[in-house]
């Protein structure tokens, strides 16, 4: 005799059944990234519209609008009551999130779902080329193409509202454009002028130290020492060489890292792999029990993004940091062996005007990400026509940072994002910036010397901490609620601040 599944039940099993086209579509587009040969393009991008398809289907399926209606009553009937095996306040999360979801996809139209997700595979396969050409004019076709649909699926999504405020809520939900504004332009303001200072002060920072001949194998061995050290698991994850650092979770056990190198300089590979870690950690340490339920997710780009930010930042670039980690990197690189942590200290916390955001220094990087969103403003108002996008690019560095790109791939085609249609993913690296200085803090706060710890190659303490207040939330409290739950505020800029013109003092004596 079959057994009939409760709504719940029902529920999660529908919603497993999404998870899982979720997972085979991360699954794809890491393969094209890492291992896809270069005439894969057209299958790939076949099957991955058909993915979409059925991923939009099943959000827009009748009997998910009727068991999500079936849950509702019964989160309704167990108000003031408990109900043996149901966690009435859960189960209402749950039904939340997912109807948050069904919503956003019934408002799209099937046509356009299959459409973008076609063109994001052929649009990354495009600015791969482009980048490696130096030749923006051959990606611009697809780019105009891709803002097209994109401002489509905002029309469909904004309800009459402001167009850039659906594109930011796919990464970051809840957040306008009209709160983003006045935080970058205190942003600018603060940033800039402690860039100025520091040039002012005529002080050159030693980043020769870091310097020297580094083979790609020993960075690898190096990277991975320390992502395992801080908790990243490589027996639910993997780690390969990309075009452009990203993390993707296939699921909680299946964790996939990617990294870049530079010869001469180990900063890019060392702190991109623990920047990725970070995000890995996040992945790995989602709720279990809500596995391919609605709520277990990441809660926002924002939140993910403090995550990799702190481990990379905040606890990578600390003294404490080296003094437990330098023998690793003498024992791989014995030729630096003369480097110690107070000649590589300076080297990492050095102001540097530059063009490339992912090799950005801690008191420029924000603005990299002031100017990409300030571009896509405009992008999307109208105000700034494709065509025109290099030479805004290249004016809005000049003026900003002091530099110029000699060619687009140092400039306007650096990114990947556009390319995928993520337009309002950008201002999440900023505020995963600041949330990542407020989560230390508070964890400071709760757990006492960290720096101890640190010289020690103790943080597992840290990540305890995060895995309680972030990880095991899954996406059951949203950005502004879990940072008031676990810092007791909301999200503010005053902890970076504060720790960017602190450390930044100390290199240049300012």
């Amino acid at each position: 005799m079959t057994s009939v599944s409760s709504p719940p039940e029902r529920l999660f099993e529908l919603w497993g059944e999404i998870k899982d086209l979720l997972s085979a579509q991360e699954l794809l587009h890491w393969d094209q990234e890492t291992q896809m040969p270069p005439r894969g393009l057209e299958g790939r991008s076949q099957a991955l519209s058909m993915l979409a398809g059925l991923h939009h289907e099943k959000l827009c399926a009748t009997e998910l609008g009727d068991v999500l209606e079936a849950c509702s009553e019964l989160v309704e009937e167990g108000r003031g009551s408990s109900q043996e095996g149901l966690d009435t306040q859960v189960l209402a999360a749950q039904v939340e999130e997912a109807r948050r979801q069904v919503n956003q996809a019934t408002k799209v139209p099937l046509a356009l779902a299959k459409e973008l997700a076609e063109l994001q595979s052929t649009g990354l396969a495009a600015w791969l080329e482009a980048r490696e050409r130096q030749d923006f004019s051959s990606y611009q076709p697809f780019l105009e193409r891709m803002i097209e649909l994109k401002r489509q699926q905002a029309e469909a999504l904004a309800d009459g509202g402001h167009l850039y405020d659906a594109l930011l809520d796919e990464f970051e939900p809840g957040l306008t454009e009209q709160e983003l504004v006045p935080l970058f332009d205190q942003l600018r303001e603060a940033l800039g002028e402690l860039v100025r200072e520091t040039v002012e002060s005529g002080h050159q920072v030693d980043e020769g130290a870091i310097e020297g001949n580094y083979p790609d194998s020993g960075q690898l061995a190096l990277g991975r020492h320390l992502a395992e050290a801080i908790g990243f698991d490589f027996k639910a994850g993997r780690i390969d060489a990309s075009a452009h650092p990203f993390c993707i979770g296939i699921s909680r056990g299946d964790v996939r890292l990617t990294w870049r190198s530079e010869r001469n300089d180990l900063r890019p590979a060392v702190f991109g792999i623990l920047h990725e870690a970070g995000h890995g950690l996040y992945e790995q340490g989602l709720p279990a029990e809500w596995d391919r339920t609605p709520l277990g997710a990441s809660v926002s780009l924002g939140i993910h993004e403090s995550q990799s930010r702190l481990w990379e930042n905040l606890v990578g670039r600390s003294r404490a940091f080296w003094h437990w980690a330098l023998p690793e990197l003498h024992r791989t690189f014995p030729e630096a062996r003369d480097l110690t942590v107070e000649t590589l200290w300076p080297a990492l916390h050095a102001v540097r005007p530059s063009l490339i955001r992912v090799e950005a220094d801690e008191a420029t990087y924000n603005l990299h990400v002031a100017i990409r969103f300030d571009l896509e403003r405009k992008l999307f108002a109208g105000a700034l026509e494709v065509k025109d996008l290099p030479l805004a690019w290249d004016d809005a560095y000049e003026a900003l940072l002091g530099v110029r790109a000699e060619n687009p791939a140092d400039g306007v085609l650096q990114d990947i994002h556009w390319s995928l249609g993520s337009f309002g993913y950008f201002p999440t690296y900023t505020l995963g910036t600041l949330a990542a200085s407020q989560l230390f803090e508070a964890a400071k706060a709760e757990l006492g010397d960290l720096d101890e710890a640190f010289r020690q190659g103790e943080f597992q303490p840290l990540l305890a901490w995060l895995r309680e207040k972030v990880h095991l939330h899954g996406c059951r409290f949203k950005t502004q609620e879990l940072l008031q739950r676990s810092t007791g505020r909301t999200l503010s800029p005053d902890d970076f601040l504060r720790y960017i013109r602190t450390t930044t003092e100390e290199v240049y004596g300012l």
